[in-house]
C-alpha cells in the first residue's frame, strides 16, 4: 500500500528524476519544489517543468537567487571554471555552499503548510563528488534540527544515498524512466540536456554509470 504523500525536491536532472519516478510509485500524491538559485545551468528548470507536466506532478519554483551572491561558485559564475577533478584538500569549486542546507529547510517548509511529513531528495554519499550537504550524517542531523525547529514529524529520505550511478540508472530503468532520464533530463553542469557536454565532472559520472550499467544489462 502506498504512503499518503510526499514532496520532492527536484532539479531536472538524473537523481532527482529518478526519486520523482520512485516516490509516484510508493505515494498517492506527489508534490515537486525546485529551486532559482542562479544556476548556470537553468535549463535544468525548464526540463524540470516539463517533466512535471508530462507526469502530472505540481511544481513550486522557489527564488534562491541570493545565493548566488553570497556564495560564489563555478555553478553560478561564468568566469569560474568548473574543475575536472576534486581538489585534495576540500570540496571542488562547483559545491555551493549551503545549498541543499537551504533546499531542504524550504522543501520542509513547503511540506508543513501542506500537511507533508515525508521529504525526498536525490542525495548520494556513493557518488558525492565530494560535496559534504550530500552525506547520510548530514542528512539524519538536519531531520532532527528540522523536527526540532519546526515542531514536526519530519522523514527526510533519500532512495538513493548508497547508491552509485550505474545503480541509480538501474532503479530509473526498473521503474519505467530510462528513456526519460536518459533524454530528457539536464544533468550537465553547462546545461546541456541528455548526455550533456560530455566533458564537466556531472556528464562524466552520469555517462561511466550509464555505461556500466548497459554493459551489466546486455551482458
Amino acid at each position: 500500500m502506498r504512503e499518503k504523500s510526499a514532496v520532492v525536491v527536484y532539479s531536472g536532472g538524473q537523481d532527482s528524476t529518478t526519486c520523482l519516478l520512485w516516490t509516484q510509485k510508493n505515494y498517492e500524491k506527489v508534490y515537486a519544489v525546485s529551486f532559482d538559485y542562479g544556476q548556470r545551468h537553468s535549463s535544468e528548470l525548464q526540463a524540470a517543468e516539463e517533466i512535471c507536466k508530462e507526469l502530472g506532478v505540481p511544481r513550486e519554483v522557489i527564488d534562491l537567487k541570493e545565493l548566488n551572491r553570497l556564495a560564489p561558485n563555478s555553478l553560478t559564475r561564468e568566469e569560474i571554471k568548473v574543475e575536472e577533478d576534486k581538489p585534495e584538500d576540500g570540496p571542488p569549486n562547483s559545491f555551493v555552499e549551503g545549498r541543499n542546507l537551504l533546499f531542504l529547510t524550504y522543501a520542509a517548509i513547503f511540506a508543513k503548510t501542506h500537511g507533508v511529513k515525508d521529504v525526498i531528495t536525490g542525495v548520494s554519499q556513493s557518488d558525492f563528488s565530494g560535496y559534504p550537504d550530500c552525506r547520510d550524517g548530514f542528512i539524519k542531523s538536519l531531520n532532527v534540527t528540522l523536527n526540532l525547529a519546526m515542531d514536526y514529524e519530519f522523514r527526510l529520505i533519500t532512495p538513493l544515498m548508497w547508491l552509485d550511478k550505474k545503480e541509480t540508472w538501474e532503479m530509473a530503468d526498473s521503474l519505467g524512466g530510462f528513456e526519460l532520464v536518459r533524454d530528457k533530463t539536464v544533468t550537465c553542469y553547462n546545461g546541456i540536456p541528455g548526455e550533456g557536454c560530455g566533458a564537466c565532472p556531472a556528464c562524466k559520472l552520469r555517462r561511466r554509470g550509464l555505461l556500466q550499467y548497459l554493459e551489466e544489462k546486455n551482458g
